[in-house]
């Protein structure tokens, strides 16, 4: 599976890691933190580099854009796997606008893009619904970023794959 990610700066990576040991009682803990921006599908290397041209041409001119941490919420019935998902809520216009945009270029996962997309930083999933509910009451820190690149990321490797700069 490939997708265009947004890098998380380290306030927000450090916030995910102070919370993980509130996160127990979850069956699934999040070690690397990702804020998915569009999935790509499942590529291989002959398939990928249109799919990337395609991405870069509709991103052609997209400025910086600023993006918050809101605080935590959850997926109680997520599109797929487990239930709940706690997340890191992410609030960001332009990036719903660069994902509304390629969405055009590659077709939306149904449930979980288009008008379904929510930005966000995945924590932990599936476990008690107690656990979500004092998780999802726990205060964080408001860290705002500006968004200066997005890069390409390859799961099947666990690499990036390539980065787009937006011009800030």
């Amino acid at each position: 599976m490939y997708s265009l990610n947004v890098p998380i700066p380290g306030q927000v990576a450090r916030i995910a890691t102070d919370l993980r040991p509130r996160l127990t009682g979850f069956d699934r803990v999040r070690d690397r933190h990702t804020l998915v921006l569009k999935r790509l599908g499942d590529l291989d290397h002959a398939t990928f580099p249109p799919i990337e041209k395609a991405v870069r041409q509709a991103l052609v001119g997209t400025p910086a854009v600023e993006a918050a941490v809101a605080g935590i919420d959850a997926f109680r019935e997520p599109a797929t796997g487990p239930a709940p998902v706690v997340y890191l809520a992410v609030e960001s216009p332009g990036l719903l606008d660069m994902h509304h945009r390629l969405g055009q270029v590659v077709d939306p996962i149904e449930g979980l893009e288009g008008p379904d997309y929510v930005p966000h930083i995945t924590l932990a999933r599936g476990g008690e619904p107690g656990v979500l509910d004092r998780i999802v009451e726990t205060p964080v820190e408001g860290v705002s970023w500006t968004v200066t690149a997005l890069e390409f990321w390859d799961a099947g490797r666990g690499e990036r794959a390539g980065r787009i700069s937006l011009p800030g």
